[in-house]
């Protein structure tokens, strides 16, 4: 195996994408989230303010829209109207995650990325999320906010990234763990050994000839 991909998705306050820093520094591999759009950015020569206002949105209607789901691989062209869309950002952004993950070993957290690269066999899959309370403590100490600030941002953002990757995966659910190599509770295990078993993980699926 040349090079692996750790994709990481997580429920809000869950620690996830702490994990996912954790993991690139004790892994020495890029992790990109945010970074994504920076390079969809250089990659079209559009600005990154221009796409960060449609970033990771559903179009308008999209509850209504979902048996018409946008096609796989098109992206538009830039003198299209359409070319600064959700839509073309969520194309634009699969394409560089599937071009990064046939070239180095990395963590991808969010856009998706699990789906985007189901049919690559160098990907490890995990979604980590953790009890109400836990998150809630953990939203409440990040950004300041009450309790009940905490558990609308948490019901808010939970119900959009399910939203969002049910729009751009044809209906396939967020927390499904079938679509996951593993489904980890960050509260009951515990972050470091969230890294520790990620890791471990790694060397079975790819560096321990023989062993399951």
């Amino acid at each position: 195996m040349e090079n692996f991909v750790i994709t990481i998705a997580r429920g809000f306050g869950s620690g996830g994408k702490q994990i996912g820093l954790t993991l690139s520094q004790e892994l020495g591999i890029p992790c990109y989230e945010s970074q994504i759009l920076a390079l969809a950015s250089e990659y079209s020569g559009i600005s990154k303010s221009k796409f960060a206002q449609v970033d990771e949105k559903l179009p308008a209607g999209f509850m209504y829209k979902l048996k018409i789901m946008p096609s796989k691989d098109h992206v538009i062209t830039p003198s299209d109207k359409k070319f600064i869309s959700a839509n073309n950002l969520f194309k634009m952004q699969s394409q560089i995650i599937r071009e990064i993950a046939r070239k180095e070993s990395c963590i991808i957290i969010g856009k998706c990325a699990n789906w985007v690269l189901r049919d690559m066999d160098n990907v490890v899959s995990v979604y980590i999320e953790a009890p109400r309370a836990y998150c809630r403590e953990n939203v409440m100490n990040i950004f300041g906010a009450t309790k009940e600030e905490a558990d609308r941002l948490i019901t808010e953002t939970d119900k959009y990234r399910a939203a969002y990757f049910k729009y751009y995966t044809r209906g396939r659910v967020w927390t499904d763990p079938v679509l996951y190599d593993m489904t980890l509770n960050s509260e009951r295990i515990g972050r470091d050994n969230c890294v520790r078993l990620i890791k471990e993980y790694v060397k079975i699926k790819f560096f321990v000839p023989g062993e399951v």
